[in-house]
Order: structure tokens, then C-alpha cells, then sequence
């Protein structure tokens, strides 16, 4: 078949499946086909965070062109065209928390036999001592395994300890032949920690490391520009780039000011950025972050040196402190997205990371064990290291790159244009854009267009409650966390009185009429703590209404049925509930199906999928609690 054959039968084929598009949107809206109009799949698009829109369906009319192969300018495809693909990415882990040093050891070298590849050491105040340094790498080969410190103030310091080892280490006879294959990155982030308000050195020190990591035989990098933190404050993917991006410049300014040639000051430089449960979002932000900073590369006249190392951590901020099991499904998409994007080191956090530790009963080193294994199963089992850049030639993920890619561009443009990344932080143009996204974000997980699994969409009650602390207190914008602390005070209700906050429901006609919206309410209420107490189908008139919803004890109640029965019988149910004490008395549908009722009739809100359900909710527990505190019951406004 001729090229212009294949062009034509792929327009056939689309137009094709354009009007099936169009007959199923029209059955379902209940209107002509006609009416939907020539690009009837436009309905079904959705736009991200970014602004990006996402189509339904790609096709040849959406490719682009192939981009080089990994290891070539823009490194879209990756920065290492020798990469083992029998190893793949980087296994990294998180150690350092426990202040003896020989314990550190100890998890460091149990870790590196069970399959971690990369060291992430968290060094100084309140974790490892500085001077404890060679206990805690003693046997640790880092030209085998790859060294990250997370020093904060004390980098400096943690550097020249680090460097003093390998010295001494090269002096003995190590058997390293070739420095090189030494690799270390000091971690200093004076950048992107002032956006987190974390202590951390002055820039110009970071500079003056740089200046000396980079004369070192083995392979150092000094400074971390950490997006991660952009992102636990709320930013979208490009936001995080944009501001990474910008951040970046910032320091090559610094460190060729400071007599750095340019080449040097690029290898100066690696980049942290967090991974979603959000597949394919992950794997077009690892690749569109290529891009974007060889981007930087080239106008700088060193598009050579624009493959910088990047570090995928897993979102803090999807981390959910209520069903937290689900974190571990979560936490593989996110290593999934990330080792696929082609990142160069994959830390997966724990599945208990927004709690306490020990909160679930469960030990650190099980935590652990799970995390290291979710990425050893998607290496060894599934093979995902086996082919370097998997999802390139795919209509959607090259698509989807280079929007994230055109979105962070103008950001760290607009950032460019406010005279850079100091002054945008100063004058508040970045914390104020991420401030705008969250606030988008938290209005579409309070409204459920945004499910968040186990907290507000199919949460489970039954869970023991959390213990004293497990609040939020750091700096990640969770995306549970609103309704988690709904469930906090349903927690320290049930403390109180020793049953959960409950609403009854009042279900009216045949279960198949009613169980829509029952199941819809129950699933809304838990997602508050609020138990529902369902009695089964009742009827007005016969005094169901009015036994059970006294027998139940609620002062809530939510009536269910369909728009036809509540437009004969919502007013009687309402009248009803009332009588028998229910102070308040919601309708689970909308409010134009009983438009007509007013007075005692008309209930006092109505439920829908559109509501803000965080503010519903909180408004309900107000009316449960305060009914709790005066008459000690459980709710009810009798």
C-alpha cells in the first residue's frame, strides 16, 4: 500500500470512528447526533493542570517527528546512550535516618544486597553525624553504587569528609582504576530550599564547593536543583520544570561569574523531580525536563553538556495517611512513570511515608522492604529496563512531551522575564502561580472530580483510627489531607461517644429505583467519617419513614430515590423525617426536581456530584458534633 493509500484509509478510519463517537454521545445526552456538531470527540477531551488538553484518541494525524536516539542533543530520549539495560535505572534508597552509624552500615550494606543500586545518605543535625561518615559507607564500593548526600547547612563539611574518604581510600589501593566510574552528588540546594523555607548554605558556598567538586578525579556534582519541592507545594508538571528550569539558570549564572567554564558548570548540575500515580504525565515530565534544559543548553552555546542526571522520588504529596495500603499501587505507578520517562535513579518512598513511624504496627525495615521490591519486580520481572525509552513513537506520549515542554518553557520565561529566578521568588510570582494550581487542584478533590482511592472515593470506615500525631505538619500540600482531617474528627468523635458520626437514609420506592443514590450517599458520607444507617426501601404514608429514622438516632437524614418519585413523594418524606426529630433532612439529587416545595417540605440541602463535598461534609459533622456535646447522643437533634 502506497503512502497516500495509508493517508487516506487512516482519514477513513477516523472519520469512521467519529461517528460512533457521535451515536453513543448522543444516546447518552439524549439528543440528535447532528447536534454534537463536525468534531463530536472534542467532548470527551480533558485539559491538565498544565493546560494541556488530552484527546481521546491519537493517530497519525498526530505524530511528530523522531526525535534522536538516547545520548544525543536534546536527550529527549535520554542522556546515556550505553545505559546496562540489564540493570536499567538506579535503585536508590533513603538512609541516614538513625543516628548510630554502624546501624546505618548495617542498612546501607543489607539494602545493596538485596538489590538497591544507589545510596541517598541524609547527613548531619539530628541523623547521621558528619564525622560518622566513613563508619557509615565502610564497605560500600561507590563505584558500584552511587552516593547522594542530603547534608543541608552541613554540606560543606560532609563534602570535604567525603572527599578525605575517597582520598584515602585511592591511597590504600581501593581497586578503582578508573575514578570516574565514581559518582557522587553532594545534594547543595540553596535555591530551591529558600522556595521551602529550608535552611540550607548561601549560594556563593555552593558555588565555591562546585568550583572544587569539579576539579575532583572522580565524578561530582555539587549543586540539586530539587523540583520535588515545587510539587509538594502544589505545582503542576510544568510549574515544577519551569521553576527547575529556572533555578538551573540561576546557578550556571552563579558558577560561571565565579570563573567556571560553561562545560564545568553544566556538570555541576542534577535534577530531583517527583513521580505520580499519573502514568503517562510522569513519563512525558521526565522527558519533556530533557528537553527544556538542553534547551538551555543550546542557547548557552553548550548543547553538548545538556544531559543532566535526574532523580525520580515518588509524590509526597499523593501519599494518603488514611487506607495507606493503597499507597503501595500508587507508589508503583509513579516508579513505573518515572523508570519508563527515563530517569537516571528511582526512589520510591514508603508506603507509610505520611505517617509516624509505626503507626500501622509495621516495621520500618517491612516499609522499606516493600519500597526497594516495587522497583526490583518492575526491573526484574516485568523487564522494564530492557528497552531504553519504551513509550517513544507513541502518538500520545510524544504529543503530551512537548506540551509539558512549550507549558514549562513559558513559565520559566515569564519567571526569565521578572528578572529571574531570585527575583521571581522574591517579589512571589512562583509561589503565587503554584498557590493557583493547588487551590485548583483542592477545589477538584473537595468537588470528587479528582478521586483520591480510600479517602474520597471508596473509603473504608472500618479502618482503626490514626494515633495522636499523625497530623500534617511539614510543608506537602497532600492531596488527602482535607478530607483526612474530616475523618480526624470523626476519629475523635467515635473517642467521645463511641460510635461513628451517623446520617440516616431514607430510601424511597424499589431498591432498583433507589440504590444509585444510597450507594452514591454512602460512599459521600464515609468519605467524612459520617456512618450511613440504611433501613431499606420505605414508603411515605405508613409510618416507615418516621420508626426508622427514630429507631436510627441521626439527626441527618438524606433522602434517595429518582427524580420521579421525589417529584410525588419528597415533600411527604420531608415532612415526615421532620416530625420524627431529624433536624436536618437532605435530598440526594438536584434542586430543580422539587422546585415547586417551600415552607417545612423543602429540604434543607440537596447531595449531587457536585457539590463540595469537604465543605458539606464539615458542615454536617458541625451539626452531629454539636448535637453530641449537648445532649451526649449520637447526633441526634431530637
Amino acid at each position: 500500500m502506497s503512502l497516500a493509500s495509508e493517508t487516506e484509509e487512516a482519514a477513513r478510519a477516523y472519520t469512521d470512528w467519529q461517528r460512533s463517537v457521535a451515536g453513543v454521545l448522543a444516546k447518552s445526552r439524549r439528543v440528535d447526533a447532528a447536534d454534537l456538531g463536525p468534531e463530536p470527540e472534542k467532548l470527551l477531551e480533558t485539559t491538565t493542570y498544565d493546560g494541556v488538553t488530552v484527546a481521546p484518541l491519537y493517530s497519525p494525524r498526530d505524530e511528530r517527528p523522531e526525535q534522536p536516539l538516547p545520548g544525543a542533543f536534546p536527550y529527549v530520549r535520554g542522556v546515556d546512550a550505553t545505559r546496562d539495560v540489564n540493570s536499567g535505572w538506579l535503585v536508590s534508597a533513603r538512609f541516614g535516618a538513625g543516628a548510630d552509624p554502624a546501624d546505618v552500615n548495617r542498612s546501607i550494606l543489607d539494602a545493596l544486597e538485596n538489590g538497591v543500586s544507589a545510596v541517598w545518605l541524609t547527613v548531619g543535625e539530628n541523623t547521621l553525624p558528619v564525622r560518622s561518615l566513613e563508619t557509615a559507607l565502610d564497605g560500600v564500593l561507590l563505584d558500584l553504587a552511587p552516593l547522594t548526600l542530603d547534608a543541608g547547612t552541613e554540606v560543606t563539611a560532609a563534602a570535604h569528609a567525603l572527599f578525605a574518604l575517597l582520598d584515602a581510600r585511592a591511597s590504600a589501593g581501593d581497586g578503582v582504576t578508573d575514578r570516574t566510574t565514581v559518582r557522587v552528588h553532594l545534594g547543595a540546594a540553596p535555591l530551591t530550599s529558600a522556595f521551602a523555607g529550608v535552611t540550607d548554605i548561601e549560594l556563593g558556598d555552593a558555588v565555591a564547593l562546585a568550583t572544587e567538586a569539579s576539579s575532583r578525579p572522580e565524578q561530582v556534582r555539587a549543586i540539586t536543583v530539587d523540583g520535588t519541592v515545587f510539587h509538594d507545594a502544589g505545582a503542576s508538571d510544568s510549574e515544577e520544570l519551569g521553576a527547575s528550569v529556572a533555578a538551573g539558570l540561576e546557578y550556571l549564572r552563579a558558577l560561571t561569574a565565579s570563573g567556571l567554564p560553561i562545560g564545568k558548570a553544566f556538570g555541576q548540575i542534577d535534577f530531583r523531580f517527583a513521580a505520580t500515580d499519573d502514568q503517562f504525565q510522569t513519563i512525558a515530565k521526565f522527558r519533556a525536563a530533557r528537553l527544556v534544559w538542553a534547551r538551555i543548553a543550546q542557547v548557552c552555546g553548550a548543547s553538548d553538556f545538556g544531559g543532566a542526571p535526574q532523580h525520580a522520588v515518588t509524590s509526597a504529596a499523593m501519599m494518603s495517611q488514611r487506607d495507606p495500603w493503597v499507597n503501595m499501587l500508587r507508589t508503583t505507578l509513579a516508579a513505573f512513570g518515572a523508570g519508563v520517562g527515563g530517569a537516571d535513579a528511582v526512589t520510591v518512598l514508603p508506603f507509610d511515608a505520611a505517617l509516624p513511624a509505626g503507626a500501622l504496627g509495621v516495621s520500618q525495615t517491612f516499609a522499606d522492604r516493600i519500597a526497594r521490591n516495587t522497583q526490583l519486580l518492575l526491573l526484574e520481572e516485568s523487564h522494564l529496563g530492557r528497552v531504553l525509552d519504551p513509550a517513544a513513537g507513541s502518538w500520545y506520549v510524544e504529543d503530551l512531551t512537548q506540551r509539558i515542554a512549550g507549558k514549562a518553557w513559558e513559565f520559566f520565561q515569564q519567571i526569565e522575564s521578572a528578572g529571574g529566578y531570585l527575583a521571581g521568588l522574591g517579589a512571589g510570582q512562583i509561589t503565587e502561580r503554584i498557590n493557583s494550581t493547588r487551590a485548583q487542584r483542592e477545589s477538584d478533590i473537595a468537588h470528587r472530580k479528582t478521586a483520591v482511592t480510600g479517602v474520597n472515593e471508596y473509603p473504608n470506615l472500618e479502618e482503626a483510627p490514626l494515633p495522636p500525631g499523625a497530623a500534617d505538619t511539614g510543608r506537602v500540600a497532600r492531596y488527602a489531607a482535607a478530607f483526612e482531617r474530616l475523618r480526624d474528627r470523626s476519629d475523635t468523635y467515635l473517642a467521645l461517644h463511641g460510635v461513628r458520626p451517623t446520617a440516616f437514609l431514607a430510601p424511597l420506592g424499589p431498591v432498583a429505583e433507589h440504590n444509585v443514590r444510597t450507594t452514591f450517599s454512602t460512599n459521600l458520607l464515609a468519605s467524612g467519617g459520617i456512618a450511613a444507617v440504611n433501613p431499606g426501601p420505605l414508603a411515605v404514608g405508613d409510618g416507615s419513614i418516621a420508626a426508622a429514622a427514630a429507631q436510627s438516632g441521626a439527626g441527618i437524614a438524606v433522602i434517595c430515590g429518582t427524580d420521579k418519585r421525589y417529584t410525588a413523594d419528597a415533600a411527604a418524606a420531608v415532612e415526615e423525617l421532620r416530625a420524627a426529630g431529624v433536624g436536618t433532612v437532605l435530598l440526594a439529587g438536584p434542586e430543580k426536581v422539587v422546585a415547586d416545595v417551600d415552607g417545612a417540605a423543602r429540604p434543607d440541602g440537596f447531595v449531587t456530584a457536585r457539590i463540595d463535598a469537604v465543605s458539606v461534609l464539615s458542615d454536617l459533622l458541625d451539626i452531629i458534633e454539636s448535637a453530641g456535646n449537648t445532649s451526649g447522643d449520637t447526633g441526634s437533634k431530637k
